[in-house]
C-alpha cells in the first residue's frame, strides 16, 4: 500500500479536479479533500491540524451531548411502538447541527425540529457531484436541465452561506473580538499564513467541512442501528458494556466514551461493512510493476474500500457482522482496511467523527429498543457517499431501565 503511505503519489487530479466545479458551479475547489497539490494542500493541513488536536476534541464532546440530549427528547415524543421514525433523517439532523456549531458557529436547531434547505441541499449535491463525474455532459441536455439547475442551486446556496458567515468572522477580528478555536477561524488563519489566500478557497474549505464533516458520520450511525436490528447478541452485549462503563448518564465524559471499547469494535466492523466514502485514488506518473501486472505511467490507481472488505482474502466470512475482527487481541487488517485513507491524506477528521459517532450511539442504545419496520431491505445506495437505502425506518419503545 505504498502508494497510499507515500506523499509522491498524490491524489488523481483528473477526478478530483472534475468536483472543482459541479455543472460549471464552484463546489469543492482546492479545498482539503480535492486538493490534487501537495505542497498547497500540506500547507492547508497544516494549519487545520490544531482545530482537531485532543484538547479541542474534549471540549467538543459537550456539543456532542448536548445535540445528542435534543435527539433524544424528539425520540421519546415518538417510542410508542407504534410511530416509524427514519433513523437516517433524523441522525443527518444531528450531525448536521454538530458541525455547523462546532466549525462554523451556526445555531440551526435541526434536531429540535427547524426548518432549513441545508439537509436537502447537501444531500442533492452530493448526488449532483456523482452525476457530474459520471457524464459531465448532461449539463448540456435539455431533459436534464431542471436537475442541473436544482444542482447549481444547492451548490450556490452552500457557498453563500459561508460567505457569510467568512465576512462576519473578519468583522469580528477587524473588531479585536475573541475569536473561537473552530475550524472557521482556523480557514482564516490559514489565509493569513498563505499571504491572503482568496476568498474562493476559504469557500472551499467551507463546503468541504459542511458536507464531509456531517454526512459520512451520519450514513456510519445509520448503518450500524440499520445492522444491529438483526444483530440481537451483539446488541445486548454492547448495551452491557454502555450499562457498565456509563450506566444512565446522560452527561458523558471524554474518558467515559474512550473507554466503549466493544462500541470502537461494532463502529470499526460497520465501517468495514458499509463504508459512507467507498474508495479513493492515486496518481502514478511513472510506469509501476504491481503484483506483477504492468501499471503505465499517467493513470489514477482506484482503491475501493468497499470491494476490499468483501473479500475472504482479507477478511474470512466477509459478509458476517463480527466485531470481533477489531478486538483488541485480533490481527491488524493492514492496508486493507481504509474507511478514512491512509496516509498523509487520512481524513483529518476522523477522530472527531468517532467521537460524535459513540456519543450519539450510546444514548440511543442506553435509551431504547428498537425495531425495523418490515417490508425494508438492508441495501445500500449510493448517493456521492453511501447510505442505507431505506433509510432504516424503525419503531422505538423505551428501555424499561431507563424509563
Amino acid at each position: 500500500m505504498e502508494y497510499m503511505m507515500s506523499s509522491k503519489y498524490p491524489k488523481d487530479p483528473d477526478a478530483y479536479n472534475r468536483l472543482f466545479y459541479i455543472f460549471g458551479k464552484r463546489f469543492m475547489g482546492k479545498g482539503l479533500v480535492t486538493d490534487p497539490d501537495h505542497e498547497h494542500w500540506y500547507k492547508q493541513r497544516r494549519i487545520m491540524d490544531p482545530a482537531f488536536s485532543n484538547t479541542y476534541l474534549r471540549e467538543m464532546v459537550g456539543v456532542f451531548n448536548e445535540r445528542a440530549e435534543c435527539l433524544m427528547e424528539r425520540l421519546a415524543e415518538k417510542a410508542d411502538g407504534k410511530q416509524q421514525v427514519g433513523l437516517h433523517s433524523i441522525i443527518n439532523c444531528v450531525t448536521m447541527d454538530v458541525i455547523t456549531k462546532v466549525a462554523f458557529g451556526m445555531e440551526l436547531g435541526l434536531t429540535e425540529g427547524n426548518k432549513s434547505n441545508f439537509p436537502n441541499a447537501v444531500a442533492l449535491a452530493l448526488e449532483g457531484m456523482i452525476k457530474y463525474i459520471q457524464n459531465p455532459f448532461m449539463q448540456y441536455m435539455p431533459q436534464h436541465r431542471a436537475y442541473v439547475r436544482s444542482v447549481e442551486e444547492c451548490a450556490v446556496l452552500l457557498r453563500n452561506t459561508g460567505r457569510e458567515c467568512i465576512e462576519q468572522r473578519k468583522r469580528a477580528k477587524l473588531n479585536g473580538e475573541e475569536l473561537p478555536k473552530d475550524i472557521l477561524t482556523k480557514i482564516l488563519e490559514c489565509a493569513d499564513e498563505q499571504n491572503g489566500l482568496d476568498d474562493e478557497v476559504m469557500l472551499d474549505n467551507f463546503v468541504t467541512f459542511f458536507v464531509a464533516g456531517q454526512e459520512t458520520t451520519a450514513n456510519q450511525l445509520s448503518f450500524t442501528m440499520m445492522e444491529l436490528t438483526r444483530q440481537p447478541e451483539i446488541t445486548q452485549r454492547l448495551r452491557a458494556e454502555i450499562d457498565e462503563v456509563i450506566g444512565f448518564k446522560r452527561d458523558l465524559s471524554y474518558d467515559d466514551i474512550t473507554n466503549l471499547t466493544y462500541m470502537t469494535q461494532v463502529l470499526k466492523e460497520s465501517l468495514r461493512l458499509y463504508p459512507p466514502a467507498p474508495g479513493t485514488s492515486r496518481y502514478i506518473k511513472d510506469d509501476a510493476v504491481i503484483e506483477g501486472i504492468k501499471i503505465p505511467g499517467g493513470v489514477p490507481l482506484m482503491f475501493d474500500h468497499y470491494v476490499m472488505c468483501r473479500m475472504e482474502k482479507f477478511f474470512p466470512d466477509p459478509y458476517k457482522f463480527d466485531p470481533e475482527r477489531f478486538s483488541p487481541s485480533a490481527p491488524k487488517p493492514y492496508y486493507c482496511y481504509f474507511p478514512f485513507a491512509l496516509g498523509p491524506r487520512s481524513c483529518l477528521g476522523q477522530v472527531f467523527s468517532q467521537l460524535e459517532a459513540r456519543v450519539v450511539l450510546s444514548k440511543l442504545l442506553q435509551r431504547f429498543e428498537f425495531s425495523l419496520v418490515p417490508g425494508q431491505s438492508y441495501e445500500v445506495m449510493d448517493t456521492g457517499t453511501l447510505r442505507p437505502r431505506d433509510g432504516v425506518v424503525c419503531t422505538l419503545t423505551v428501555r424499561p431501565e431507563a424509563s
